[in-house]
């Protein structure tokens, strides 16, 4: 789309932002189905806790071991195209130092003549995983609303680093839309969830024009959602709580109710503090 122009940003960060690594994994499926190089990676000694965010030990191909450490990374695509480009910018959500650490990034970003960012996201909410994923579109600019048909967020409390990032863009003259998804909060034990993923794919070709290839997205999130369906067959209360939340969802889809839903179920989330199953050997840091 023109309104965010042909080298658009997409940015996701591990952590509270990133229910079911929904939002991390649709950045790694669009780095893993194109050619990237890395640009520009932050100084992780600056930005990160390691007693919360540890460094990761990892067995090579011929079975050495490395160690790895937390960082945030802008990636460039090499090769041209008459569809909006992809810039992908992804790494762990800061500890300290976070005015700072956005406005490396946002340097970066201008180096690289970047003319629009998506931020992903993803959150756990009240809604069934047996329908199609709930994306809140939105973005503080007044313009991509009126041209992209966005949401403008009313949400007061706490921040993220996506809110930041986001801010920091807008005050450099970048405009900036997010794309949140809703996880089904009761599926914990079924991360990562490919069909969050493919929801967000989905709305962010449709926002920016570019081609990403889904690959086995949709036949894993089949799987996923066949995974789930089996677990809730055994479970008569889990059975009963998602026929609940079916039966409100499609009250939410209804003509008559279409407005606002999506956007109220995440200014709850935001509200309650991002409360939900975290992801092991994370801190639960809030927005």
């Amino acid at each position: 789309m023109d309104e965010l122009g042909q080298r658009v940003l997409v940015v996701a960060f591990d952590g509270w932002n990133d229910a079911g690594e929904a939002a991390s994994a649709a950045v790694s499926h669009i780095r893993e189905s194109g050619a990237y190089r890395e640009v520009f990676s932050v100084d992780p000694e600056l930005y990160f806790d390691y007693q919360y965010t540890r460094p990761q030990i990892r067995l090579d191909a011929d079975g050495s071991r490395t160690l790895t450490w937390p960082d945030a990374t802008l990636w460039r695509p090499l090769h041209p195209s008459d569809d909006a480009r992809l810039w992908l910018l992804s790494g762990v959500e800061p500890a300290r130092a976070w005015q700072a650490f956005v406005a490396e990034l946002i340097d970066a970003a201008l180096s690289e003549d970047i003319t629009g960012i998506v931020a992903l996201g993803s959150m756990m909410s009240d809604v069934p995983h047996t329908r199609p994923i709930s994306v809140f579109a939105g973005s503080d600019n007044d313009r991509l609303r009126t041209a992209l048909g966005l949401e403008k967020p009313s949400y007061e409390g706490p921040a993220g680093i996506l809110s930041v990032l986001a801010a920091a863009a807008e005050e450099a003259g970048i405009p900036c839309a997010s794309l949140w998804a809703s996880v089904p909060h009761y599926v914990a034990g079924h991360t990562p969830s490919p069909k969050a993923t493919l929801a967000l794919l989905d709305r962010l070709t449709a926002l920016t024009g570019a081609v990403v290839a889904r690959g086995e997205l949709p036949a894993e999130a089949l799987a996923w959602e066949a995974s789930i369906d089996a677990a809730a067959a055994d479970d008569e209360e889990m059975t009963e709580y998602i026929r609940q939340l079916e039966q409100t969802r499609d009250t939410w889809d209804s003509p008559e109710a279409s407005g606002d839903a999506i956007a109220q179920e995440f200014e709850r989330y935001l509200r309650r503090g991002g409360e939900g199953p975290g992801k092991p050997g994370r801190d639960d840091r809030r927005q």
